[in-house]
């Protein structure tokens, strides 16, 4: 499964990213090997997450997410 999620990082912005691992890859942020974004920004929290069967279904959503402004990821978090 290919997974798309969002995390809110210590100083309160958001990260959005891809995956296939949420778990392994929430502790590659928190441990500051992660995307550069996150590494002065720990610790993060995962916020919302959404899982698709074909990694190309994923990445579009995460590039849709991403062109997001910040009060629309709020309402798509909670």
């Amino acid at each position: 499964m290919h997974h798309v999620y969002v995390l809110e990082c210590a100083d309160g912005t958001f990260y959005t990213g891809y995956t296939t691992d949420i778990e392994r890859r929430v502790r590659e942020h928190d441990a500051g090997e992660g995307a550069k974004y996150t590494r002065g920004r720990t610790p993060v929290e995962l916020r919302y997450t959404e899982t698709y069967e074909s990694k190309s279904a994923a990445m579009s959503r995460e590039y849709e997410i991403k062109q997001l402004s910040r009060a629309q990821k709020e309402r798509l978090i909670e």
